[in-house]
């Protein structure tokens, strides 16, 4: 029998599995099923073709497998695939907050070398930029090799003729740019300029350097590549959690207008510089000709910052040439547009924290209004507030609206996992079958009482039983008065025998309970003959000892 094409694969280039997509919720969320994300395996590796999957390990940001088992085992290829070992991380991960953070570093440190440092750079700075260059370039290698989610997010596209005019069409020519090797230009630049004596190509070496480094600045394109990571970073970090998407945000934000201030204060030096320091520049004025590196990029970034929110010149005179002024412009106009942006991105970020709690509020605010149009007396106004409290504890949900919008499964597991318990603790439903216990389940409201309410009044009709999910009731008849909690019940009579309650139940505490209905309960058990009239013989039997 031929060994199956999987196997002879996993045989022969065990490596690929670094290349496949594994199981996680996004690859889930996508292909539907494990089922599906396996034959998404298998397509990839009758492909035969080197493709880095979205969703393989080699480009998950943050994996999320929940070490599920495979569902079938065709090959234990695919099985350790897609169910890797829980604690192991992901590659792409650690190659992503690598790249961010070189990425900034570039960022920081290539204004701060053409600004400040002339050619005293140092060594260290020369190889990092040899190494940053590096990466870079490899980044573009493999963006050539990255699989693509289509548009319409069905599957990916793997086909490498597809991935090179996407990537050709989009971001090529930015990532060629800000990976141009600028660093080995200037690494042996500066190698053959200390190994010459002769001093008029020592000159013209200076000279040629200068425009290499003035033209370095062209890697500052690099901060697409952090946006482009960041969008990445908080894509992946499986935010559900809004605090996590906020953090990301909020920390890209700041780091761009860190960016923006630290490149401006270093155009305040690096433009005098190129003119040699004119008497009548800001440099000679305030005596930084000799002094250090801090000191000079300090009161860069104090000028910078003082034009950029408009409080003075960072000095105490005005430009004094047009150099300056024109220096002085622009950064009046970035600092206005960082003010901006900042406005308008702190704006976005509070009108979308908790948007439950702000609902809350302005029905709140509706409430009052309401209220106070219709003078409702002040112990009223205070009794009604404080059940809106007791109710929605300061979150608004539109709990039917909820419902309605997810399956009768997922309704009838919500139901379970918040009131299954206390039916267990009423004697007719226990041992009872799972499906009529799910029917009776879909049937409970949800009510809240206050402290003081009356819930049910002794010899009133009955129309519904409760359970107590927290919360104390009292229970008062003409010969007794019991108190009940967390867990019990009370109405149970009515709802078989549609008889009158025997007893007051009044709340002695802020009481949340489920109810259900005697119409929904009759309903509900004309689909279960048996048990109906096996509750008709109870309620015969137990009509005189009702607790209610």
């Amino acid at each position: 029998m031929e060994k199956p094409a999987v196997g002879r694969s996993a045989a022969t280039c065990g490596w690929r599995a670094l290349l496949l997509p594994q199981l996680n919720r996004q690859s889930l969320y996508v292909y539907g099923s494990e089922v599906a994300v396996e034959q998404e395996c298998v397509r990839q590796l009758e492909s035969g073709v080197f493709v880095i999957h979205p969703f393989s390990l080699m480009s998950e940001a943050i994996r999320q497998s929940e070490g599920r088992e495979a569902v079938t085992s065709q090959s234990s290829y695919l099985s350790q695939t897609l169910n890797p070992d829980e604690d192991t991380c992901s590659y792409w991960s650690y190659y992503i907050m690598c790249m961010m953070a070189i990425t900034f570093l570039n960022l920081i440190g290539i204004p701060m070398e053409i600004a400040f440092l002339d050619e005293n750079s140092g060594l260290a700075w020369e190889g990092f930029n040899v190494f940053s260059d590096t990466l870079f370039l490899i980044d573009v290698a493999l963006n050539f090799r990255m699989g693509i989610i289509a548009e319409d997010g069905e599957e990916a596209i793997l086909d490498i003729k597809q991935i090179r005019s996407n990537y050709l069409r989009t971001w090529f020519v930015p990532d060629v740019i800000a990976a141009f090797p600028i660093g080995y230009i200037l690494l042996f630049a500066d190698l053959e300029y200390h190994n010459d004596d002769n001093p008029s190509k020592t000159n013209k070496m200076m000279r040629i350097l200068m425009f290499v480094r003035i033209l370095s600045l062209i890697r500052l394109a690099r901060v697409s590549r952090l946006v482009r990571f960041f969008n990445e970073v908080e894509k992946v970090s499986n935010a559900n959690l809004e605090v996590v998407r906020l953090f990301f945000r909020v920390l890209s934000l700041f780091m761009m207008i860190f960016l923006l201030c630290h490149w401006n204060g270093c155009i305040q030096y690096f433009v005098p510089m190129l003119e040699e320091f004119p008497t009548d520049c800001w440099v000679r004025k305030e005596n930084l000709m000799n002094s250090t590196v801090i000191v000079k990029y300090s009161w860069g970034v104090f000028r910078a910052l003082s034009q950029m929110i408009a409080l003075s010149y960072g000095s105490m005179d005005a430009p004094t040439n047009y150099v300056e002024m024109w220096i002085v412009m622009v950064s009046m106009v970035s600092g206005c547009l960082m003010y901006t942006v900042l406005v308008a991105n702190a704006t976005a970020m509070i009108a979308n924290v908790d948007p439950a709690a702000k609902e809350y509020k302005s029905k709140m605010s509706h409430l009052e209004h309401y209220m106070a149009f219709m003078k409702l007396p002040p112990e009223l106004q205070l009794r009604i507030s404080n059940y809106y409290q007791a109710r929605y504890g300061g979150k608004w949900f539109d709990e039917k609206d909820i419902m309605s919008t997810v399956s009768s499964a997922l309704k009838e597991q919500i139901l379970a996992a918040m009131c299954s318990r206390l039916l267990r603790n009423v004697p007719m439903f226990q041992n009872r079958d799972e499906n009529f216990i799910g029917s009776v389940v879909l049937k409970l409201r949800y009510e809240v009482f206050q402290e003081a309410d009356v819930i049910v009044r002794q010899n009133v009709p009955g129309d519904r039983m409760f359970f107590i999910d927290h919360g104390q009731v009292l229970m008062e008849a003409d010969s007794y008065e019991r108190e009940l909690c967390d867990g019990d019940f009370f109405g149970e009579t009515c709802v078989l025998t549609r008889g009158k309650h025997l007893a007051t139940a009044k709340a002695l505490t802020d009481c949340r309970c489920f109810s259900l209905s005697c119409d929904d309960f009759q309903e509900t058990l004309e689909g279960f003959p048996d048990v109906k009239k096996d509750l008709e013989q109870t309620a015969e039997l137990s009509s005189d000892g009702g607790l209610v």
